[in-house]
């Protein structure tokens, strides 16, 4: 689950995941940036409403070294379907790889809605969640293994 919600994005993750599962807008999308936060707080990460401003804010984005950004489709996104019997709704995303992985320690993953992913720059990503990731590379291949319940959970 995640670690922190975005104060932009709260009571909106189940709505914009839902968005990009029934392909509303055609190319919208769930971005995954892997980052260092460096000395910035979760406290202060919360306020930013776009990736643009997190990036701006102390947090440095790993884009080397076997680090990139990872875009996930209504194709990669398991159905938005409501929990009725606990009253709630758990969303999933499947687990992430990252190929052989050289450099650039990682904090954490935050992730970002993308309302068009054809036109979009940072400053149109709103940060959804964030996600602690201590990974410290040694050239292995590095696997995020989503909760079994899911990266986000509404109730």
């Amino acid at each position: 689950m995640a670690d922190i919600v975005f104060n932009i994005a709260k009571g909106r993750v189940a709505e914009l995941y839902n968005r990009v599962d029934t392909n509303d807008a055609a190319n919208s999308a769930l971005v995954i940036v892997p980052v260092d936060v460096g000395a910035t707080t979760d406290a202060t990460i919360r306020d930013f409403d776009t990736l643009a401003a997190v990036l701006a804010g102390g947090v440095t984005e790993r884009t080397t070294g076997g680090w990139n950004r990872k875009t996930l489709t209504d194709t990669e996104l398991a159905a938005f379907a409501p929990d009725d019997v606990n009253d709630r709704v758990d969303l999933d995303i499947p687990d992430q790889t990252w190929t052989a992985v050289t450099a650039g320690a990682v904090t954490d993953l935050i992730i970002c809605y993308d309302n068009d992913t054809t036109a979009g720059t940072d400053a149109n990503l709103v940060p959804l969640t964030m996600h602690d990731f201590a990974i410290t590379p040694d050239g292995s291949d590095v696997v995020a293994v989503i909760n079994a319940a899911g990266f986000f959970r509404a109730s």
